[in-house]
């Protein structure tokens, strides 16, 4: 029996990162600080802060000759520090709060994404419907971001933030089983 293996890394990302690009793992036990925001504020944008965050994505795949026999996935919800920005005159506890939340939507999409490939079952399909699965979440994961900035006006709306910190927090929980470690 011969076994091979197969490696895919996909990135989604909200800005071009290379794969060199220095990475945070979410953690619930470590929150984003305003240290972490090392990249360079972009002199034209309104915003006040900028998380540059995403899920990572890979796979492997064994196979018995031509037949694809088992599958392991890695998926990981990732904040990058050089591509994330602050105007340190205009920022508060209450922007980093809402910048937090944005990278916890990162991590709901994450456990997201690994009770979706948990419902797999090996198949000679089963690449194809993973990266639809990766795709899916995806443009999920980039509608979630901007309906929350929408929807707060960037922390501007005090209430709709409220809102957006319970409806999250709930909808981690209710995932808990799979956060990322």
């Amino acid at each position: 029996m011969q076994l091979k293996y197969v490696l895919l890394a996909l990135v989604f990302l909200f800005v071009g990162i290379n794969s060199n690009e220095e990475t945070m793992s979410w953690n619930e036990e470590r929150k984003l600080t305003w240290k972490d925001f090392r990249g360079k504020p972009n002199p034209n944008s309104d915003a006040v802060a900028l998380t540059a965050s995403g899920i990572t994505f890979g796979y492997s795949v064994k196979t018995s000759g031509r037949k694809i026999i088992g599958f392991t996935t890695s998926v990981e919800a990732h904040f990058y520090p050089n591509k994330s920005w602050y105007l340190v005159k205009k920022a508060d506890d209450y922007i980093l709060s809402h910048e937090q939340l944005h990278f916890d939507i990162t991590e709901l999409y994450a456990r997201k994404f690994r009770q979706h490939l948990e419902r797999l079952v090996v198949n000679q399909n089963i690449k194809t419907q993973m990266n639809q699965i990766h795709e899916a979440i995806n443009e999920a994961l980039t509608k979630t971001q901007k309906t929350y900035d929408d929807q707060t006006k960037h922390s501007i709306n005090v209430e709709a933030q409220k809102y957006w910190d319970t409806y999250i927090k709930e909808e981690l929980k209710k995932l808990e089983k799979y956060k990322s470690q």
